[in-house]
Formats: structure tokens, sequence, C-alpha cells
């Protein structure tokens, strides 16, 4: 088995050296690190993680806790900003998916503790607040995609689902609409609620009244076993003898029964109706033909910027209570002007 000294005398250092190198410690050379990373690398080197872990106070690790993210696509882009994070800045990633468990989460938390994990990121696949099951387990934590729903004050990033259906919203004014439709996503979510006020609230600025509005609840109950109403109001709203010349959809999959049910009236896109969702959900709004005008949820740079944030926050620096990232409007074909 190679060792240190192996690596020491390879390198032509001391060992208290190639020790620096290992931890990412300052008071070492550029030209030295590259010599000692080389002796490494040629003789397959292995640090001894358990042993550093009892030198030092810290793992080194941070854990990530998630519902359902790690298994569904597109939200997994979280996960892949944190390990794109963790592999610049030499920290391991220890994940754990709850199912939804209660149990399976409080054990999680334990299991972080008994690894001396040194912090941890909160992620959910859908924004809402949550109290994480931590129980009387401490660990410095960052919720990503989601707030803590008690006054407990653990610093939390989001998507600005506000801004991003401003912004959607403030797109279709701009090029004409009136008559705008706005089918909503399941209320219980986080997201649903913003984007709805911010649809209403921009409308109105542009001096359109409640009339010039047709809102319609699309889906409700419990995430996962939702009732789906999108292609029955879709088909409603567009069947109205005033109708709406665009429709907003609460996010992308609901806007493929949006689609169908345009073109089962025989309707076309966007010259007779147009048509954005949210999220970018490239699936599907690359799939959908003529191409999907939404706003794209910064899965990527949540996890990204969480771990950042989480980093400081394990470096003992006050950390905001909530931050926002904004969803950028992607404009594609979906969308004709009036």
């Amino acid at each position: 088995m190679v060792s240190i000294i192996s690596v020491a005398k390879a390198a032509g250092v001391s060992n208290k050296t190639v020790s620096r190198v290992i931890n990412g410690e300052p008071y070492v050379t550029e030209e030295t690190r590259e010599r000692v990373e080389k002796a490494i690398r040629d003789l397959g080197y292995i640090p001894n993680m358990a042993a550093r872990l009892i030198r030092s106070s810290r793992s080194n690790t941070f854990g990530i806790i998630t519902d359902y993210v790690s298994t569904t696509p597109y939200s997994v882009d979280i996960v892949r900003g944190i390990q794109d994070w963790a592999n610049a800045n030499g920290k391991t990633i220890l994940m754990a998916n709850t199912g939804g468990s209660s149990k399976r989460e409080a054990d999680i938390w334990k299991m972080f503790q008994s690894h001396r994990i040194d912090g941890v990121l909160y992620v959910t696949m859908y924004r809402r607040t949550v109290d994480p099951e931590a129980g009387d387990v401490r660990i410095p934590t960052v919720m990503i995609n989601c707030r803590p729903q008690t006054d407990e004050l653990l610093p939390s990033i989001e998507p600005d689902d506000y801004q991003g259906a401003q912004d959607l919203t403030r797109y279709l004014l701009d090029r004409g609409h009136r008559k705008i439709g706005y089918i909503r996503l399941n209320p219980i979510l986080l997201g649903a609620q913003l984007r709805l006020d911010a649809f209403r609230k921009t409308a109105a600025d542009f001096g359109l009244a409640e009339g010039d509005l047709s809102i319609r609840l699309g889906m409700e109950g419990p995430v996962g076993a939702e009732k789906n109403y999108v292609f029955a109001v879709a088909t409603e709203m567009l069947q109205q003898k005033d109708r709406p010349t665009a429709i907003m959809s609460g996010n992308d999959e609901m806007t493929i029964q949006v689609y169908i049910a345009a073109m089962a009236l025989g309707l076309r896109i966007p010259e007779d109706v147009s048509i954005v969702g949210f999220d970018d959900f490239r699936t599907v709004s690359l799939a959908l033909k003529p191409e999907l005008t939404t706003a794209a949820l910064p899965y990527y740079d949540l996890g990204l910027e969480g771990a950042e944030l989480l980093n400081s926050v394990v470096a003992g620096n006050k950390a905001p209570s909530s931050r926002v990232m904004p969803c950028k409007l992607v404009e594609r074909t979906s969308v004709r002007s009036v």
C-alpha cells in the first residue's frame, strides 16, 4: 500500500507538505503543489479519510437530503449543481433520498450526525414550505427550493416564481395580447400562488380588467395524485365566443394538454392562439411544435449557489434568511404579436 511517506519521497518534499496539499491548506507554492499532485497520481496514493476525520474537527463532507429530486428529470440538476461545486472545492457529497417518508428522514439526520457531516443541503422537488425532521440533531443547514414553515432561521435559496410569471405576462402584453387565459397550477404548491399573483398584478398594471382575464383551476389535490382539469378547462376557454388570444399555463407539462385542446378545435398555434408555459421542462418545451415559450426554473444554479451558501454558513458567516434566483424567460415560437 502506498503511504504518505512514499509520496513525499517521490515529490522531494516533507510528509507535512504532502499533508497540506491533500487537505487543501495554504503555505504551499503552486510548483510544489503540482509536484505533489503528480506523485499522488503516479503512485496511485489514496488518502485515509478516516484518519483525516480523527485529526480534524471537520469531515469535509456535505450531506444532501432530498424527497424525490434524485429520481426526477431536470430537478436532478439541483444535485448536479451541488456536485459540480463540491468537485471544484474539494468536498465530498453524501446523498440520501427520503421518498417522502418522515421516519426515513429522521433516520438520515441521525446518520449524518454520526458521520460528522459538516453541513446539510435540504432539497425538495416541489417548491414549498416545510420543516426538516431533524429532531434534536443540530447541523448547519441550507434549504434549496423550499423554505422553513416555522420561525426557525434556516437560510433558504429558491426560484423567483413571481418574477418569472411577471416577465411572461409582460411578454404577452408587450405583443398586444389583451384577452388572456390563465390555467392555474395546483394551489398547494408555493410557486402556484406566486405565479398567479404576478399574472394578476402585471395584467392590472397594464390596465386590464378582471373581465379581460379567464382564470381557471387546472389541477388540485395531493402532489402525485392530483385531479387534472387542464384539457377540459382549456377546451372551454377556447370555445368562448370572445376567446383569449393567449393562454398562460401553470407549468410546461400542463401546456401539453392546452396544445391538444387547441388542435382538437382546429386552432393553430400561434396564429389563432398564443401559448406560454413555465419551468422550461425541455422534454416538453422543445418537443412541442411550435416550440414553447416559457420561464426556466434555475435548478442547476440553485444547487451551485446553495452549496456555496452552505459553505459560508459552515465557516461561521452570517447568511441571508432567504434568497431568490431569477427564472429566465426563454423565447421560442409559440407566441405571435397581435
